[in-house]
């Protein structure tokens, strides 16, 4: 959750197409890739961080490359239409397809590998296990 907004409510926005940004692997050796596009939110991305850093057992470094700082709305039950933009409720972090959510770094690839799948499982949409070594240029 962010510590200031701007503003308390914002659009929805649906954003279409790929993503271009966060979309290489940057600071570990392997990363968790988005094939789809969903709101993440602060819930999910923390069950996913937990599951990763049990399996890693501390054994290495890993980076949350997706930050939750849209404030999502909601309007109380049993509420007639109108009446204006519901209360904040959470927050989200928009996910585009080909987005690398998380990243390991000083593991061998096979926990790195069980450790994404396992924080995969947590997450309500089709991800991919990338490594470093498929975007580098030779």
């Amino acid at each position: 959750m962010p510590r200031k907004v701007k503003h308390r409510k914002v659009q929805k926005n649906l954003s279409k197409g790929l993503a271009y940004r966060g979309s290489t692997i940057v600071f570990g050796d392997y990363g968790l890739k988005a094939l789809e596009q969903f709101w993440m939110t602060s819930r999910q991305i923390e069950a996913a961080r937990v599951a990763i850093n049990r399996t890693m057992k501390r054994g290495g470094k890993m980076w949350i490359r997706i930050f939750p700082d849209k404030p999502i709305t909601k309007k109380p039950a049993e509420t007639r239409m109108g009446k204006g933009k519901g209360a904040p409720e959470g927050f989200v972090a928009p996910i585009s397809p080909g987005r690398i959510l998380f990243e390991i770094d000083g593991v061998s690839r096979e926990v790195a590998q069980e450790a994404l799948r396992l924080g995969a499982q947590k997450l309500p949409i089709k991800t991919k296990f990338v490594v470093r070594r498929d975007y580098t240029e030779n």
